[in-house]
């Protein structure tokens, strides 16, 4: 296949995935370039369409996990500026933005498990593989990590959530 054909047709698959986990463009912009890159370099190891989804993917996780534990490079920006035309339009305006608050505050960890999970509507041992974990370990975080979501949720949103969802 050819390689411009590749980076048009993945390219909004990298971007989406970099943009949700770093909160920010020109970061996302960045990892993109980055990742089209490696895989120019590495583009004879690819052997079929799915191998090559899976790799842009795990390659661009990885990259954005690099990027979020350095802590000079934490995103800073509101979080509530993403609309991306692909996503479902949340019921509750309010809710949407607030779980992407939520979500940004999460550890690099944590915030790649959830987006690969609910953005990138992975299955638990899809991600990890691409993490390189354990299947049992992605999904005692992932139930961790909606814990804490749903702590911190609750807790904004005030007694009337806990007891909506009880």
């Amino acid at each position: 296949m050819d390689f411009s054909k590749i980076v048009r047709e993945h390219q909004s698959l990298v971007f989406s995935l970099a943009y949700h986990m770093l909160r920010n463009a020109a970061s996302a912009e960045e990892v993109a370039q980055e990742v089209f890159l490696r895989l120019y370099q590495d583009r004879a190891r690819i052997s079929t369409d799915e191998h090559l989804v899976h790799w842009l993917r795990r390659t661009a996780t990885h990259r954005c996990l690099d990027i979020l534990r350095r802590p000079a490079n934490r995103p800073h920006l509101d979080v509530t500026e993403l609309e991306l035309s692909s996503e479902p339009k949340a019921v509750d305006p309010f809710m949407d933005r607030t779980l992407r608050r939520l979500v940004s505050a999460l550890s690099p960890t944590a915030r790649a498990m959830i987006v690969l999970r609910y953005q990138e509507d992975l299955e638990p041992r899809e991600i990890a593989a691409m993490l390189d974990l354990p299947l049992a370990t992605v999904k005692s975080r992932l139930q961790r990590a909606l814990v804490v979501l749903r702590g911190k949720l609750a807790r904004e949103e005030g007694p009337s959530y806990g007891a909506a969802r009880a």
